[in-house]
């Protein structure tokens, strides 16, 4: 007996409740049930229609009642079921009187409609033109439309999560959850377009089977049983009316319930605060109505008590609320005169990303004005991830009044890195350096890379195209600003949170690789430092693998973070060269002086790395300014080939005044590369 007892505790009679109603549907479909099991099952039949009407009145929205569609489905099929336990029941003794099948249809017949047939035949058509034509008709309009809108939304809504996610004002988890609620709502009033028509199926069953329990009853009763036509058609007629009419309440309740789930509107309340809150709001019209019940009443001829009455009692509403509203105004207390204490909620962080924009380039990020902006900068960033191996936080755009009306600026952790001036309506047309002809338009500069470019109209793209300038459209300005801006300052947005998804990314391909070196061999910070010397320098590190293992085989000799990068960068060489020199077998260089080397090399020596006689340094600056534009005006590359134990310093000594300059070691060239010297770098 306890061990059933356990094992009655651990069985989930929530999960069975759904698989026993079929069942038990199927049954009485196939199995003659006693009349005192067919009165418990109308009775549950009509309580489960009333527990689902009311549910569906005090919901808030209809994604509380998601299983509507699918209850909606089951109280069909345990009607008709019962429909056919009854039928059976009926045409098999019927002939005993109006009580053959159960107290509850015997009610039904006797009770509600008087005991008259013709009463009940004419109850039941009324009862099944209400559901059928109005109730049900309506509610399948409504939600074959909800469902067609909702369908038509989708995308639009998930655009509108997006923005909100990339502007900061969501994080991922709260996305991943409206996402999530907007899918089920799309799938709530698809079913429930679906689901209406079981109920249109029911209506037209419910008059069929009344008619094949009346002319059968009718044949069994004077065929089989010998009774006279007036006595049959009496007792089958009521029986009829009575299972008919037990089954036809709970669909009329259901229908009225299914009505309700798709004509509420979400406003946070339920249905019953929405009307009384609604339709009792506005006094003036309360007393509008009053005076015309009043009117009425006062009419010769007219009802005078129901009139009068009715005006009485919304003038007494009227009059109650008037009295109430000076208690409620008086019970709102005063608000304080002192601030509020200051909390750590008061405190808010700075954003790691941000874009600040003046107020006539609020359209470019509106998406409601045709603003493209937030869809680019989705875009820079999945670009960025793609091309550099790591999310960047979300960029927080939001309008500066203090800006002038059509800058903006991009911020990096509060601090202004980059900024540049917008004109909404017009085109940027950019100067390559090779365009055919002049054009006609408003100098400036191209804010990404500093080439010379003009602000033209519209009408003129075509023409400057043709003449060889390359047109961008503002939100592209924007948005390629910003990547360059990603791309210099990578190493500074790579936090402790990007490296742990690094970590964790890694970990879903290679498990045991960062399970056995970090952090054992090699700390977190460890490596968030070296991989903030590769992204200073412009290397990605997308290839994660390679550099876990290079830094596993040299983190137990040493823990230095240059030697580390070093080893990590002659691993990297090959990928290095190929984004420097794509598709190229022969790389153009520039090496270092031999005069030049050497007195690197001793003044390394002697200062350990740390400093340059000055004379000598600024004489290289200058050189290497002159020598990375020199390269470029070629169409090359530049990039300098320097000794292993001085690279990492001339690549921090050359940022500044050649910050395209890349400083490559011999051993980063990959063996079927081969170097040609078309530069010297000497002081």
């Amino acid at each position: 007996m306890n061990a059933l007892n356990r094992m009655l505790q651990r069985v989930n009679w929530h999960t069975l409740a759904a698989p026993i109603l079929v069942i038990m549907v199927l049954a009485m479909l196939i199995i003659p049930l006693p009349t005192f099991l067919l009165d418990i099952f109308f009775t549950f039949n009509i309580t489960l229609g009333l527990i689902i009407l009311l549910v569906s009145l005090y919901m808030v929205r209809p994604l509380e009642f998601a299983a509507f569609p699918t209850a909606l489905l089951l109280t069909t099929l345990l009607r008709l079921s019962l429909n056919v336990a009854a039928a059976r029941i009926i045409l098999l003794h019927g002939q005993n009187g109006p009580g053959a099948a159960g107290q509850v249809i015997e009610s039904f017949g006797e009770f509600v409609v008087g005991g008259d047939y013709a009463v009940g035949i004419i109850v039941f058509a009324i009862l099944v033109i209400i559901n059928f034509m109005v109730i049900t008709k309506g509610a399948g309009r409504i939600a074959e439309v909800s469902a067609r809108f909702t369908l038509d939304a989708m995308p639009g809504k998930q655009m509108a999560i997006d923005a909100d996610m990339n502007a900061g004002i969501i994080d991922q988890e709260e996305a991943h959850r409206r996402r999530s609620e907007i899918a089920q709502e799309a799938d709530f009033f698809g079913s429930m377009d679906g689901a209406s028509k079981f109920v249109r199926g029911d209506a037209v069953a419910a008059i069929m089977i009344l008619f094949i329990n009346l002319i059968g009853g009718l044949i069994i009763g004077i065929w089989q049983h010998g009774l006279s036509l007036g006595t049959a058609a009496h007792d089958y007629t009521l029986l009829s009316i009575g299972d008919a009419l037990v089954a036809q309440i709970p669909a009329l309740v259901i229908s009225i319930a299914a009505g309700i789930v798709v004509t509420s509107v979400n406003t946070g309340q339920d249905l019953g605060k929405q009307l009384v809150s609604q339709i009792f709001h506005n006094r003036d019209v309360l007393v509008i109505v009053a005076v015309i019940l009043a009117v009425l009443g006062l009419i010769p001829g007219m009802p005078h008590l129901p009139f009068l009455g009715a005006g009485a009692v919304l003038g007494g509403i009227v009059w109650y609320r008037k009295r109430q509203q000076p208690k409620a105004e008086a019970a709102i207390p005063p608000s304080p005169a002192e601030p509020e204490e200051v909390t750590w909620a008061s405190v808010e962080p700075l954003d790691p990303l941000g874009l600040e924009v003046g107020y006539r380039l609020i359209p470019l990020v509106d998406k409601g004005q045709g603003g493209e902006l937030l869809a680019r900068i989705r875009g820079v960033r999945k670009k960025f991830a793609q091309d550099f191996g790591f999310l960047v936080p979300a960029v927080h755009v939001r309008d500066n009044l203090e800006l002038r009306p059509t800058a903006y600026r991009i911020t990096v952790k509060g601090v202004e890195v980059a900024g540049g001036e917008i004109f909404p309506d017009l085109l940027l047309a950019i100067d390559p350096g090779n365009v055919l002809g002049k054009l006609e338009g408003t100098p400036t500069t191209d804010p990404s890379f500093g080439l010379p470019a003009l602000w033209i109209n519209n009408d003129q793209r075509d023409k400057a195209v043709a003449l060889g300038y390359t047109v961008v459209d503002p939100a592209t300005v924007i948005a390629t600003h910003l990547h360059q801006i990603l791309q210099s300052h990578g190493a500074e947005l790579l936090g402790r949170e990007e490296v742990e998804g690094i970590l964790s990314h890694l970990a879903s391909r290679s498990p045991k690789l960062v399970e056995d070196v970090i952090p054992k061999m090699l700390s977190p910070d460890k490596l968030k430092k070296v991989l903030q010397n590769l992204l200073n320098e412009g290397v990605p590190v997308r290839d994660m693998r390679t550099i876990v293992e290079i830094l596993a085989e040299h983190a137990p000799q040493s823990q230095d973070v240059d030697d580390l990068t070093a080893a990590v960068r002659t691993a990297l060489g090959p990928y290095i060269v190929q984004g420097l020199f794509p598709g190229q077998g022969e790389l153009p260089v520039a090496v270092l002086d031999g005069q030049l080397e050497h007195l690197l090399q001793e003044s390394l020596r002697n200062s350990n790395g740390e400093a340059l006689e000055p004379g000598l340094a600024q004489r290289v600056l200058e050189r290497a300014g002159e020598l990375m534009q020199q390269m470029e005006a070629g169409g090359m590359q530049p990039v300098l080939l320097a000794m292993a134990p001085m690279r990492a310093f001339l690549a921090r000594f050359l940022a500044r005044t050649a910050p395209r300059m890349r400083v490559l070691s011999y051993a980063e060239i990959p063996e079927n590369k081969r170097i040609r010297v078309v530069a010297t770098l000497g002081a």
